[in-house]
């Protein structure tokens, strides 16, 4: 089957009695969250949504984020994950460029109103014609008149579906990308890119179903890194995903422990919290004998976080590079091997990688010679969403350009060297 959602009817199937998700004191199980998204494709099928319509989704690290992923795709439909700091005005750009026909978003908090900007986003955009809210305590007051709520809504909904079949090539997920401009893109991910990444776990970390790993989900889920190495890969390989909203070291420590956490991922500066959080009330060598596999990406870990963090955790942190455009993994470290600190590592299974001059031609093959990446394989994007130009600009002959320089040593490990061009930090 080729939709995305298989992974998760895949393991609500085997693993009936397994935990897909822990958030705080709710645990649920692989069937749990599949009758759930079950509810979510009904819903949005009886609202009118059809096989590739767009479907927005705002909303942090919570159970709701994975069962509404689910429940579009399973229903054929394109998810389009927005970015929780969006205010409202970008909202409305992000829905009206995606053609998105309904958002669901997450009340958010004081400190962080998601549902006021989605609303004001989606009353914005004519073209968006269902909101959904998500609140947290469902018997709580509304923050917002006017939205209809999710719970309610899916609750009148059968929890079995039978989800539509799709084409390999048919677009999953629409992720938006700032990329070297400042308006943003949306990067159209096909179902078999991002199943293809999730996949790549097996070879890159020794990911089995039959011995799952519990993952520590503190990357955001809208995010590319967050989505498809923690939670679809751990859906994919019947893990459980232990989730945290907002990452604060103390928090997500304590976590590790009680639920014997043995996958992490972040990016530096969470490696710096955790190593700096390490006081005597943390029982660091319960911890990691539990840890197997610790990531990272975004940029660079100092060699100072290497060595602290194999001294008192006993695990090698494995970067890897990539893009939402690349689904986003396109390199990562050798399990097993010795770091190469301030390497991204070597092209993962599948996946070629090459630097390029500005005319695309090949940069000489000297461990000296600086070039712009390119990328080739399953996992890069079938285009810029109703963006030819920008796509025909970006690949060419399969492959697709980066914009950031980079060496490649003697033994083929690449190491990040600048920005070909200015990017905006979103």
């Amino acid at each position: 089957m080729a939709n995305l959602a298989s992974f998760l009817e895949t393991s609500a199937q085997q693993y009936p009695d397994r935990t897909a998700i822990i958030f705080g004191d709710t645990e649920l199980s692989f069937p749990q969250v599949n009758g759930a998204a079950n509810q979510v494709a009904n819903l949005l099928v009886s609202r009118g949504i059809e096989p590739g319509d767009k479907v927005a989704l705002s909303c942090p690290n919570l159970p709701y984020f994975t069962i509404v992923y689910y429940g579009i795709l399973k229903a054929g439909a394109t998810v389009v994950p927005l970015n929780v700091l969006l205010k409202g005005r970008e909202v409305a750009y992000h829905l009206a460029d995606s053609d998105a026909k309904a958002y669901f978003a997450f009340e958010g908090t004081a400190d962080l109103p998601i549902g006021e900007a989605a609303w004001e986003g989606f009353e914005a955009t004519e073209s968006c014609e269902q909101f959904f809210l998500i609140k947290l305590d469902s018997a709580a007051p509304a923050p917002l008149e006017g939205p209809e709520h999710y719970a309610p809504l899916v609750a009148e909904q059968p929890p079995t579906f039978e989800t539509v079949e799709v084409d390999d090539d048919e677009t999953a997920v629409i992720l938006y990308t700032s990329g070297t401009t400042g308006q943003p893109k949306g990067a159209e991910l096909r179902h078999r890119n991002m199943r293809d990444n999730a996949l790549a776990g097996k070879d890159l970390f020794g990911a089995d179903a039959t011995n799952p790993d519990t993952y520590l989900c503190v990357l955001p889920l809208f995010h590319s890194f967050g989505q498809t190495c923690i939670q679809n890969g751990a859906i994919a390989f019947g893990g459980t995903i232990v989730m945290l909203p907002r990452f604060e070291a103390k928090a997500a420590l304590g976590l590790m422990a009680k639920h014997q956490v043995s996958y992490f991922a972040g990016v530096p500066t969470m490696y710096w919290g955790l190593l700096g959080a390490l006081d005597e009330s943390v029982d660091v060598e319960t911890l990691a004998k539990n840890l197997r596999v610790a990531a990272a990406g975004g940029s660079a870990l100092p060699v100072d976080i290497h060595r602290q963090f194999k001294e008192r955790f006993g695990v090698t942190i494995l970067e890897g590079y990539g893009l939402s455009e690349t689904s986003p993994v396109a390199s990562f470290s050798v399990f097993g091997e010795e770091p190469r600190v301030g390497s991204i590592g070597k092209p993962i299974p599948g996946v070629e990688m090459k630097l390029i001059n500005d005319d695309w031609s090949d940069v000489p093959d000297d461990v000296d010679a600086v070039g712009e990446i390119a990328i080739k394989g399953h996992n890069v994007m079938k285009g810029y969403y109703d963006r030819p130009e920008a796509t025909a600009e970006a690949i060419h002959d399969g492959w697709f350009r980066s914009g950031d320089l980079a060496k490649k040593d003697a033994d083929g490990y690449y190491f990040i060297v600048d920005r070909s061009k200015d990017m905006i930090i979103r």
